[in-house]
């Protein structure tokens, strides 16, 4: 199968990392989630490197149930050195094989599929970050966890850009609290991990990434936009509009990400994003605009009963931490991400409705 993500993108990170990429040579990676969005970027990568970079292959193990892999996910490259394993998280993973490296990117992140899904989300969350925590600890391997930067919930004006030291303002009832509380009860046992057994836990909290390879129906607002723009019609905002986000291109994403699974302080938590520019969702449309030189219609409606409302006003990292310990700084403008964004989209979509 030929990939369909961009081979720029991939070169892109590669020459980005290049500097730290060597600590994964001749390692043992067992990666979580590896066909989902970010999954596939992340084995792509691996097996670039592997090819062009390490002095010995970094042999990556993948485990995915697949669920909500769709159609992109379902059937993977063939790469030397990486095994697909099709697993589901929540139970044991019983191996021989001893790892340097646990990635734990397993979830059910989409708001229309954790809707539809609670329990499962709430389970990869919680028993997923345990059982790949427990391989953590046996194999003496440095850990890594998607979190969320819905940990934060609905911010307090006052903590915004949010730093990784705000508490959040999360309910543990309503149409998001499996995801949200999942992914905070995942970064407790972090710190009870590192805390209490000596294991190197990091977690990561991405901001908004998006880019090639989000699946057509993943009902984010970005491929949404983008699929009704194939399908040349009126863009559809939920709530009011006003609500805002950062917006970071994959490429800038994945290098921060590496950057704490080889570089990240024992027990420490990252918040990854573009920390600007903070736009409203209709101010996003206004850069569509500006990207496909052309006015857009669009229709401000209620959220659908199949999305979950309740959405944080405002989100927009603060990313001071990861500039000075890791020296991450996302380098991709909005425009041009998502006119790579789009360009993809316009090749790749059906312009279903």
């Amino acid at each position: 199968m030929t990939s369909l993500l961009p081979s720029s993108d991939i070169e892109e990170i590669i020459q980005r990392i290049q500097s730290v990429a060597q600590s994964l040579s001749g390692k043992n990676l067992l990666l979580t989630g590896g066909r989902g969005f970010l999954g596939r970027y992340f084995v792509e990568c691996f097996a670039r490197l592997n090819a062009e970079v390490l002095e010995e292959p970094v042999h990556i193990y993948v485990l995915d149930n697949l669920i909500t892999a769709g159609e992109l996910g379902r059937t993977a490259p063939s790469f030397p050195n990486v095994t697909f394993l099709q697993h589901n998280v929540i139970e044991p993973f019983d191996t021989d094989i001893t790892f340097d490296y646990v990635v734990h990117a397993a979830g059910i992140a989409s708001p229309f599929h954790y809707r539809a899904k609670p329990i499962e989300t709430l389970e990869v969350a919680i028993a997923g970050t345990r059982n790949m925590l427990e391989i953590a600890k046996r194999d003496h391997a440095r850990f890594c966890f998607f979190s969320s930067s819905e940990i934060y919930g609905d911010p307090d004006p006052k903590h915004v850009p949010m730093q990784e030291s705000y508490r959040g303002n999360v309910s543990c009832q309503g149409p998001r609290a499996c995801y949200d509380e999942g992914k905070r009860v995942g970064e407790t046992l972090c710190y009870i991990y590192h805390e209490h057994f000596g294991v190197h836990t990091n977690t990561i909290r991405p901001f908004n990434v998006y880019g090639p390879g989000m699946q057509e129906d993943d009902y984010r607002v970005l491929p949404n936009f983008a699929n009704r723009l194939k399908a040349n019609m009126p863009f559809n905002v939920y709530g009011t509009g006003n609500q805002t986000r950062t917006f970071c291109y994959l490429t800038d994403a994945i290098v921060g990400f590496l950057m704490v699974i080889l570089r990240g302080t024992p027990g420490e938590a990252y918040n990854i994003g573009n920390p600007k520019p903070e736009i409203s969702v209709s101010e996003l449309v206004d850069y569509i605009e500006k990207v496909v030189g052309r006015p857009i219609e669009r229709n401000i409606i209620e959220y659908p009963d199949s999305y979950p409302a309740d959405e944080p006003l405002r989100r927009c990292p603060d990313i001071h931490k990861a500039r000075i310990q890791l020296e991450f700084d996302p380098v991709v403008l909005l425009e041009d991400g998502l006119a790579r964004f789009l360009a993809w989209t316009d090749a790749t979509y059906e312009g279903k409705i």
